[in-house]
């Protein structure tokens, strides 16, 4: 009975953490790899370092945009054909992903290598660090296919009922990672090169471990009849996993503007375009743990919208989304704090005396996260207009901060501010995409009051008509 399922019937907060933690958790873990390569790489070569790993960045989004769309597509149908009690179908979309996950690794790094010196220009590398951006890229393409099994699958295992073993094969690969990096780059000499060989080894052990779970499936089965690639399953993996990419691919986008426009207007200023670069690299690398919290508290409450949703339970559909917003805004305002306050102590991290880049990563994270307080309430209003079945507004939401407001006011403003206009684009962005968000959420409840499904406060289960 539906009355009977604990996301009808337990605490909110309770269910919220339950959910939120494990993929938090593997969220950051997954971030923990490009941050722990840029503190060595700090280190042991400078700026000119932190600036070339930076410019790889955007293939890791890229990638994971494209791991995440066939997992997430994936997943959700498999998740659908068990529903229904149809595990034949659910193993035929499981063989399906699994061969276009193959593919997917193989292609990108056949083109990484192929077009390396083009894309790592692309990705807004600068003419002092093309060659060591285009060596550590060359060898981080290796680790693509299994850093992408490995995203892919953790949607899947997860979907199969145990995400804390995917959980443990990430930190297994990022534990290798940090052991790794400080024998590669100090004992070995190897510099960047011997980060790239870090990464991409605790790739291919995570990786082969989410590829070892799969005879160990509970529920689904990669059955050899069904590996033929048939387009009407691939195209219900890739209509599925389409909102995961836009947002990831967005991120990327993200990056690549930002990146060239460091380059190009941090040479017109006393910084350089290095010091630019690699200060919007950290910046970046610690934004992302920042915004695996926010993504991992999203995440935790989509079923439990999805299901009282479903269940007719409408004000605890709200209250969820209440609670959800009100924790989103505690950690954003914690974050904010941080950038604020910390920037200089987490630069000073990665690179050790150098005044001019200490100066301005001070600037540029306290410009560049100045609305960031403001941060988390969109991700969660995201994931509630997904969970209730309105993807439009979903990805409207999830995309507005990134390509609705932040690139085009970037690229607008750095012509008459240069830096400066670059950078004060992104509190713009976010204080808009938190007024898109409240708006759009007002009128959603508003007309659920109207309809009659939320009567002062109390639950309402009238059918949706």
């Amino acid at each position: 009975m539906a009355q009977e399922n604990i996301l009808g019937t337990e605490k909110i907060g309770r269910l919220l953490f339950k959910f939120s933690v494990p993929t938090t958790l593997t969220l950051i873990v997954n971030s923990l790899y490009n941050i722990v390569d840029q503190v060595f790489i700090g280190r042991a070569v400078g700026i000119d370092g932190v600036a070339a790993t930076n410019v790889a960045f955007p293939i890791f989004i890229m990638s994971a945009a494209m791991a995440l769309m066939i997992g997430d597509g994936c997943a959700s149908n498999i998740c659908l054909s068990l529903g229904r009690g149809d595990n034949e179908a659910g193993d035929n979309y499981f063989a399906n992903g699994i061969i276009i996950l193959l593919l997917a690794g193989v292609i990108f790094f056949c083109g990484g290598l192929l077009f390396l010196k083009p894309m790592v220009l692309f990705f807004g590398a600068s003419k002092g660090v093309i060659e060591i951006s285009a060596s550590y890229t060359a060898i981080i393409l290796w680790g693509l296919p299994f850093s992408m099994c490995n995203m892919a699958l953790t949607a899947i295992i997860r979907a199969d009922g145990n995400p804390k073993y995917m959980m443990r094969t990430m930190m297994i690969g990022a534990a290798i990672n940090l052991i790794l990096d400080p024998i590669f780059i100090f004992e070995f000499h190897m510099g960047v090169q011997g980060a790239a060989l870090a990464t991409i080894i605790g790739q291919i052990v995570s990786g082969c471990l989410a590829l070892a779970y799969i005879p160990k499936m509970e529920h689904i089965q990669l059955q050899k009849k069904y590996l033929k690639l048939q387009g009407k399953l691939i195209g219900g993996i890739f209509k599925l996993g389409f909102p995961s990419f836009c947002m990831q691919m967005a991120t990327a986008a993200t990056q690549i503007v930002m990146n060239n426009l460091m380059g190009r207007y941090g040479a017109l200023s006393p910084y350089g375009s290095e010091v630019a670069l690699s200060c919007y690299g950290i910046m970046t690398k610690l934004y992302q743990i920042a915004h695996a919290m926010f993504v991992g508290l999203a995440a935790g409450t989509q079923p439990i919208h999805g299901f009282n949703f479903g269940a007719k339970q409408y004000d605890r559909v709200r209250r969820t989304y209440c609670i959800g917003v009100w924790a989103s805004l505690v950690i954003s305002v914690f974050w904010f704090c941080v950038f604020r306050w910390g920037g200089v102590f987490i630069a000073g991290i990665f690179v050790e005396n150098e005044p001019l880049f200490l100066e301005f990563a001070k600037y540029c994270f306290r410009v560049y996260m100045l609305a960031f307080f403001l941060y988390g309430p969109p991700q969660v209003t995201a994931s509630f207009f997904q969970a209730v079945g309105k993807p439009g507004k979903s990805l409207l939401v999830a995309l507005s901060r990134q390509i609705v407001f932040l690139i085009p006011f970037a690229l607008i403003l750095s012509k008459s501010f240069h830096l400066n206009g670059a950078l004060f684009a992104a509190p713009l962005a976010d204080t808009l995409a938190f007024l898109l968000a409240m708006i759009l959420i007002s009128f959603e409840f508003r007309s659920w009051k109207k309809s009659g499904f939320l009567v002062e406060g109390k639950e309402n289960f009238k059918a949706i008509s």
